[in-house]
């Protein structure tokens, strides 16, 4: 096995952990206090990859060049992206709001020829629609004829953080720089947006020792090192398609991890959900360049 392959199995890993600490940490901390201390150790992570590699300066220069575009992108991630991701997880079970997470890829996709110039296939179509029905199989419990959601708020977030993870993506594309610089401004800005709505809208209830371990967790391998990770495996695979294919793993351990971890018993309906969801990403990845 190269480099490559184990640091992407590495991030996979790292990436299968995250559902289960969201859903324990926020057992303990509000959504708001949790966010606000991941996203200020992930920016001090980046921070230190910065100046380790002497592109601090880089960085700065980037975002004086073009600070409105690193003030939108800080905004929808962490600031928008991860509060409504958080509150989606505070709603819902671990397994639901993990799968329909996973629904962004497709919504990207289908948002491709409208933003990114790149056309949209019939298999983009197939894919959406096995993606959707998945959705609906999780957010119903398998009950699609009521379409009665267990929790409509926890759905709409959960849909709504897809929505803002798909419009980073659109809108970081045709980023040239350091990826690591970008992520540092994004940090950078989110937290310093996140303070200033924590005090003016707190406080959020207690801080404990668990759940500052639980942020301290999220902050360092969700946001962080799992990205570092997953570059350092695209530059060093020879094979960019086998990597990312990787990434199929990581809702199915993570399912494990959140029936010992958390104490979930499995829905069926989340296994048939995430197979259409899983099933709907892998055919509109095929075949792509």
């Amino acid at each position: 096995m190269g480099r490559g392959m184990g640091y992407a199995l590495a991030a996979v890993a790292l990436w299968s952990t995250v559902a289960s600490a969201f859903k324990l940490t926020l057992r303990h901390l509000a959504p708001e206090t949790l966010l606000l201390v991941a996203s200020s150790v992930s920016l001090g992570f980046f921070a230190l990859l910065l100046r380790r590699s002497g592109r601090m300066g880089a960085a700065w220069r980037r975002f004086r060049g073009d600070p409105i575009r690193f003030l939108i992108l800080g905004a929808i991630n962490p600031f928008a992206y991860y509060l409504t991701l958080f509150h989606a997880y505070d709603r819902l079970p671990a397994q639901e709001a993990q799968a329909i997470n996973y629904s962004w890829g497709i919504l990207l996709a289908l948002a491709s020829p409208l933003f990114l110039d790149r056309p949209l296939r019939r298999r983009d179509l197939v894919a959406g629609v096995l993606c959707y029905a998945g959705v609906l199989v999780v957010a119903t419990r398998g009950d699609l004829l009521s379409l009665r959601f267990t929790d409509a708020a926890g759905v709409a977030y959960a849909l709504a953080s897809t929505v803002l993870w798909a419009l980073y993506w659109i809108l970081s594309a045709r980023y040239e720089g350091e990826i690591v610089g970008l992520f540092f401004l994004n940090f950078l800005v989110g937290t310093v947006l996140l303070t200033g709505y924590v005090a003016l809208t707190g406080p959020y209830g207690a801080i404990d020792g668990p759940g500052i371990f639980g942020a301290l967790y999220i902050g360092l391998f969700e946001m962080g090192v799992t990205f570092w990770l997953w570059l350092r495996a695209l530059r060093l695979s020879p094979s960019t398609a086998r990597v990312a294919y990787l990434i199929y793993l990581s809702p199915i351990v993570s399912l494990g991890l959140i029936h010992l971890l958390v104490g979930e018993p499995i829905y069926p309906s989340t296994l048939w959900g995430l197979g259409l969801i899983l099933g709907g990403l892998w055919i509109q990845r095929s075949e792509r360049p």
